[in-house]
């Protein structure tokens, strides 16, 4: 595998540095707080960082509402801080993927700051401005994803302004030259810094339909209002929209600079999800690679996967899928797909294994290695402004954000040195999966997370051969990786009693410590299997 090509079969370790490690006792976690735990995530075996912002910002969506795209947030440190994180994390073979938040800026930023005082600032059409409809409401009826009218209304310049997200977060008009250019100059600034590429945030929300149109309803399900009203809309006018291909290859042709760089694309979860995941990074003029949240709106069962699976070999056939099973935005996985709603070891690690298995690349979220479960955050302790606006139908995504367990038996379990209590609560639950008592257990998650991606590096048809799915009697699920010379074949129980393997697959020998016991699968077991006196990788 050519060095330009490293993203193909890799895994990148998500951190979400607010609640990462915090170093200077405020209770949020900060750059030098990484900088000191690299060694936990050069450790697991990952092949690089997405490291999501920690741009200057209002915070008030935690750093997806940038003030200044080339400025590091005082929450989080300095420049040099970050120049020292890079460092570092390239000493330790990691590569460096940033969040590039080209969708939206703060209502804070002098951009917008500019821009809602009158038409004739230079910055006056970076953002989305329309009149407004003749009775004064708003120019159509889009919805935000957090909920109301995606239009506020700017008395400054008689005309109300886009926010897809909250209302202090403006859409910028990338259909703008010269704010497209503004976006690449922020691009080549962190390019010339030394980063290897971008997560490009919320890809489908780039551009929008010029005319304005009005989307068409949709019927609520079962005639009851849902809570989040985006769902009442097609969205064929405020969202995936041609145009935005347009964006997609300016921002390659500027990685395509910066040979080995990479760009990593969100794409919602509406419908057509994998096939956008295609059409994006089916071309070399596109993006490199993607993944969507759509598996994680469903449910965890024998027919869904069947069908994650088709789509996962349709994608590599057409374009380049990377999968996240849990990040900042979702409830964690280990509580979403478990069978009664309760973290369970087995589970969580069968889930571990899929997640390393499929065809593409992944992402690993902090704390999944791990296996820490959803946080259950009360009410008072909220500070996802999603959350807060929706509780209790919708609790945030706070529970899938507090902090990081270092340490079992320290204050607030080593996250933060503060004495007072860090801005998201450590649940007890997490505090017994830290990662100290982890190192101690040899039969730990976190050890297991481990061999498990260098199982990964070491056997190439688990990061680059094709899959092909296996004709198993329920409840068995399971594929095959292979290459020219080499198939690994991926068994999964996905039920709470042990069962016995086909007769064709249990004289098949286990890679390292991951086979069949007895020519079986325990509860929420899983076998990686080859032909008996096949070659075992000498790393596992």
């Amino acid at each position: 595998m050519q060095q330009a090509d490293w993203w193909r079969g890799a895994v990148l370790y998500q951190v979400y540095p607010r609640s990462f490690a915090d170093s200077d006792s405020d209770g949020i976690g900060d750059l030098p707080g990484l900088l000191a735990r690299l060694d936990h995530i050069a450790g697991l075996g990952v092949d690089g960082i997405w490291l999501c912002p920690v741009y200057a910002s209002p915070q008030r969506d935690f750093g997806y509402d940038v003030t200044d795209h080339c400025a590091i947030d005082t929450t989080f440190g300095t420049l040099e801080d970050f120049d020292q994180v890079l460092q570092a994390a390239h000493a330790r073979g990691l590569k460096v993927l940033v969040d590039l938040v080209g969708g939206h800026t703060s209502d804070q930023h002098p951009w917008f700051a500019a821009s809602r005082r009158g038409r004739a600032a230079p910055t006056a059409d970076w953002y989305v401005w329309a009149d407004p409809s003749p009775d004064g409401t708003p120019p159509n009826n889009w919805l935000s994803v957090f909920g109301g009218s995606a239009w506020s209304w700017e008395p400054r310049r008689r005309q109300y302004y886009l926010h897809h997200f909250l209302p202090s977060q403006p859409t910028l008009n990338l259909q703008h030259p010269a704010c497209l250019e503004a976006l690449l100059d922020v691009a080549r600034f962190w390019l010339d810094r030394g980063v290897d590429g971008f997560r490009l945030d919320a890809v489908d929300f780039l551009t929008h339909d010029l005319r304005l149109r009005s989307n068409p309803a949709v019927p609520p399900p079962g005639g009851v209002v849902p809570a989040k009203l985006f769902a009442l809309q097609r969205h064929d006018h405020d969202m995936i929209q041609p145009a935005s291909m347009a964006v997609l290859r300016r921002i390659r042709a500027l990685l395509d600079e910066y040979p080995g760089t990479v760009a990593l694309g969100e794409v919602s979860s509406q419908d057509g999800a994998f096939d956008r995941i295609a059409a994006y990074t089916g071309t070399p003029d596109l993006l490199h690679m993607a993944y969507t949240l759509r598996p994680l709106r469903h449910g965890f069962d024998r027919p869904t996967l069947q069908a994650l699976l088709r789509d996962a070999i349709e994608t590599c056939a057409r374009g380049w899928p990377c999968w996240s099973f849990s990040n900042h935005d979702v409830e964690r996985a280990a509580t979403r797909w478990a069978p009664d709603g309760q973290a369970d070891p087995a589970f969580t690690r069968l889930l571990l294994a899929l997640l390393l298995s499929l065809p593409g690349s992944a992402c690993l979220y902090q704390g999944e290695e791990l296996g820490l479960p959803e946080a259950q955050v009360q009410e008072e302790d909220l500070r996802d402004p999603f959350g807060i606006a929706y509780w209790p139908e919708f609790r945030g995504r706070d529970g899938s954000r507090t902090p990081m367990p270092w340490e079992t038996e320290e204050r607030f379990a080593g996250f933060t040195p503060s004495w007072s209590a860090p801005w998201l609560p450590v649940p007890p639950a997490h505090r017994a999966l830290a990662v100290d008592a982890q190192e101690r257990d040899p039969d730990s998650t976190l050890r297991f997370a481990r061999a498990l991606l260098r199982l990964r590096r070491a056997e190439p048809a688990l990061r680059h051969g094709r899959a092909a799915p296996l004709d198993l009697p329920a409840p068995l699920f399971g594929f095959v990786r292979e290459t020219a010379d080499r198939s690994v074949t991926l068994v999964f129980n996905l039920s709470a009693a042990s069962v016995a393997l086909p007769p064709d697959l249990a004289g098949m020998q286990g890679l390292g410590s991951f086979g069949a016991v007895q020519g079986g699968l325990p509860a929420h077991g899983f076998a990686l299997l080859v032909p008996a006196m096949a070659r075992v990788p000498e790393t596992v």
